[in-house]
């Protein structure tokens, strides 16, 4: 395949955060190349829960719809000491809600989704597989990559070049940089098998099982017929040799007969892996920018993985749309680096918390864990502390995209820096969930404005209308969108004329009680040049 001379985006790496990012940016009219090393998607099941964050991400390049059809959703699960339920948790979710909390499917299914995402902007989004990065030349105006493909090399100039080229990153060694963190030593196997099953979908781990005395062990029920089973080796053990099939089959079948699981069934994929605490201080070097596992590397236990890294690609695209669409400067990529380098200092807290309870360091944890297992036995107070506590967004809450919260009394909920929370409303007889209207432009949300804001509101929207994703109002009140189940109420507060702004990512950006049109203007004016700042529109709901 032959390789275009100039690029505006380079991806580096073709996994589910690359396809995502790529399949995200063409949605904002950005031409990318995707390169990957490998001939197609991955084998094995790899990363399994997607979130509902993940989803709604999923959902704006129009990935949700196939991933709900073929994944396995999932509220809760339970945890065993020995032979004996010691927690049985459920997520937060109402059946209102858009999306599942979690759903179970495959890594490639993801990759597919997202691919042929892509697909559908062919002038836009370019995939080269088998194609890898061998060189990086960073510069101040751009990048100059090597790429070998098809057993010859090629230099691509990039305006930007985003690494998501995973923990072995190519991109981040030609750079001369590191992760920094922690590594924990405790290995888990981790096996694909394929057999029937009637077991609800929830997330299942037993500590001390009958089946492997002293190991702890997971299991998850795919789509397919696949279950994916991940179990703890002991430390004095070889990990060549504990991925070998006469290894692992014995210590399958013992669980599977344990929990009475005695359909036929078959080995499809083994792995090893140990959980890794690693991160760059800065996912911005100039051009060159760095997504999921080449930026960072989050435990597995409590699904941060990928989903921080779809996490990284929702924030990002949006923000190098916006660069190379000239409508803001390229310090807004700073955001991006100060964001989400916060996000994976929050999720590697949570994730080493969880994996020094999955996979305890040394004795004193060990100890601590067996107390608090077996007083969960007897003591309901207790079983919190075995919670695996899953992925949740994380707020921006010192980013400095956050506009001045005015208007706190709405509550913690929505405020400036948070993940705008999902209401479901009603456009007439339509249903109308908030976050669809999401991965496109800014959205003002106006709760019961009177005539002056509403005009306010759309001659801001007039302003915007030459950009490639203008501005979005959506009103409740006369005329607007209605709130029949008391979501927006609950969330955003119910006073009349607060207005809210929301990111193209979901995030809140500012919020107000009857803004004066001057504020408004000045949150947005940074992202819409159309939008000019007036001096003397000082009076509120003046445009």
């Amino acid at each position: 395949m032959t390789l275009p001379s100039h690029v505006p985006v380079l991806i580096a790496g073709g996994g589910p955060v690359g396809l995502t990012l790529a399949a995200l940016l063409a949605e904002y009219g950005i031409a990318s190349l995707t390169v990957e090393a490998d001939e197609g998607y991955c084998s094995g099941s790899r990363a399994i829960c997607m979130s509902r964050r993940s989803q709604e991400i999923l959902g704006w390049i129009g990935a949700d719809r196939p991933l709900m059809a073929t994944g396995l959703a999932w509220t809760g699960g339970r945890s065993y000491f020995r032979d004996r339920e010691v927690l049985h948790f459920q997520m937060p979710h109402d059946p209102l809600q858009r999306y599942a909390p979690m759903v179970n499917i495959q890594q490639y299914y993801v990759e597919e989704y997202a691919h042929q995402a892509m697909q559908r902007h062919p002038g836009l989004a370019t995939l080269a597989w088998s194609a890898r990065v061998t060189g990086v030349q960073p510069g101040p105006d751009g990048v100059s990559v090597e790429v070998e493909s098809g057993g010859t090399r090629q230099t691509v100039r990039a305006d930007w070049l985003v690494a998501c080229d995973g923990g072995r990153s190519t991109v981040r060694d030609a750079m001369g940089l590191k992760l920094e963190g922690m590594q924990y030593e405790g290995r888990y196997v981790i096996v694909d098998i394929e057999q029937a099953s009637q077991r609800p979908v929830e997330r299942l781990a037993w500590f001390d099982p009958p089946s492997n005395p002293g190991s702890t062990l997971l299991m998850h029920r795919q789509p397919g017929n696949v279950w994916r089973v991940d179990y703890q080796i002991r430390d004095d053990e070889d990990p060549d040799e504990a991925v070998k099939p006469e290894n692992v089959l014995p210590r399958v079948q013992s669980h599977l007969d344990m929990i009475g699981e005695t359909a036929p069934w078959k080995p499809l994929w083994i792995s090893i892996y140990n959980a890794k605490c690693l991160t760059l201080d800065s996912y911005r070097h100039g051009r060159v920018l760095f997504a999921g596992d080449a930026g960072h590397l989050v435990p597995i236990f409590g699904v941060r993985g990928l989903n921080s890294g779809l996490d990284d690609a929702g924030n990002l695209a949006w923000k190098l749309a916006w660069v190379l669409k000239g409508q803001s400067p390229d310090s807004l990529l700073d955001s991006y680096s100060i964001e989400r380098v916060h996000a994976t200092r929050q999720n590697l807290a949570y994730g080493a918390k969880s994996t020094e309870f999955m996979a305890p360091p040394d004795y004193g944890f060990r100890l601590m864990r067996e107390a608090a297992l077996r007083l969960a036995l007897v003591d309901e107070g207790v079983r919190s502390l075995i919670n695996p506590r899953q992925s949740a967004p994380i707020s921006y809450d010192t980013s400095p995209l956050n506009q001045e919260d005015r208007a706190p009394q709405a509550g913690p909920a929505a405020a400036p820096g948070q993940p705008a929370p999902d209401v479901l409303l009603q456009d007439g007889d339509a249903p109308q969930y908030l976050t669809a209207r999401f991965g496109a432009g800014f959205v003002a949300l106006a709760i019961a404005p009177d005539a002056a804001l509403s005009a306010a509101l759309d001659a801001l929207a007039r302003a915007t209308q030459a950009a490639p994703h203008p501005l979005q109002v959506l009103r409740t009140g006369d005329g607007g969108l209605a709130d029949p189940h008391g979501q927006l109420r609950q969330r955003y507060g119910g006073e009349p004329g607060t207005v809210y702004l929301l990111r193209p990512d979901g995030y809140v950006l500012g919020r107000w009680t009857a803004p004066a049109a001057h504020d408004l203007r000045a949150a947005l004016a940074p992202y819409y040049p159309s939008v000019s700042l007036n001096p003397n529109a000082t009076t509120k709901g003046q445009a």
